[in-house]
């Protein structure tokens, strides 16, 4: 599994990850800070990496699009640190294996807590502009 880490989750997660074995990026490493979410999402297809975020609009923009990948994963929390959430996304990654798919609702995990599909129906209508194709 390759992560694509957002501009809103600390640049420390690329360590955290990479010492659990996981390839990580952020974004800040190959894109403007301004990108629009439609860009990281585009990036993240064309370079096989699932996004990992704080955002919202990822799994909005998953869900509208009707894409299977990338592959989303979505934390919610207060405090979005690895010292606080590294032991909970880890556990979810192992738990799954690899990023999960969903057909016909692409592929997402959110947690509040825990990990599971997420649609985004609810955020999708003002997103269309920002769709990308699943090829």
């Amino acid at each position: 599994m390759k992560l694509l880490v957002d501009m809103n989750l600390s640049p420390r997660w690329v360590e955290v990850l990479s010492q659990a074995g996981i390839e990580a990026l952020h974004w800040s490493e190959v894109g403007a800070a301004d990108a629009l979410d439609a860009d990281i999402m585009r990036y993240a297809h064309q370079n096989g990496f699932c996004v990992f975020t704080h955002d919202l609009d990822f799994s909005a923009i998953l869900a509208a699009s009707g894409a299977i990948r990338p592959s989303v994963i979505q934390v919610r929390h207060d405090d979005v640190s690895p010292e606080v959430l590294s032991k909970t996304l880890l556990k979810a990654i192992r738990q799954h294996g690899q990023a999960p798919t969903w057909p016909g609702i692409g592929a997402g995990w959110t947690t509040y807590g825990r990990f599971g599909p997420r649609t985004g129906e609810n955020f999708a209508a003002g997103l269309k502009e920002a769709l990308i194709s699943a090829d």
